[in-house]
């Protein structure tokens, strides 16, 4: 997507506010050789900077918590 899309899919007002989300690391930078930016890659990188799930990609305390509960309720049934 390019980076006006990139801005407004974050919810970033913008592109300075994106600019800045890109400096602090929060989103990635385009896809390297291009002005183009990856939305799973945004995603991830959304997930992580809100604890969703650790930088390795494993479920964060609250995910396997939600996981595990969902299980639990599944087998009450």
């Amino acid at each position: 997507m390019t980076k006006e899309e990139a801005a407004a899919y974050c919810g970033c007002e913008t592109l300075a506010a994106f600019d800045q989300w890109r400096k602090k690391g929060i989103v990635p930078d385009a896809i390297p050789g291009t002005n183009r930016w990856d939305r799973k890659a945004i995603d991830q990188a959304l997930d992580r900077a809100s604890g969703l799930v650790t930088g390795s990609g494993e479920l964060s305390p609250y995910q396997r918590w939600k996981t595990e509960n969902a299980a639990n309720k599944t087998q009450a049934a």
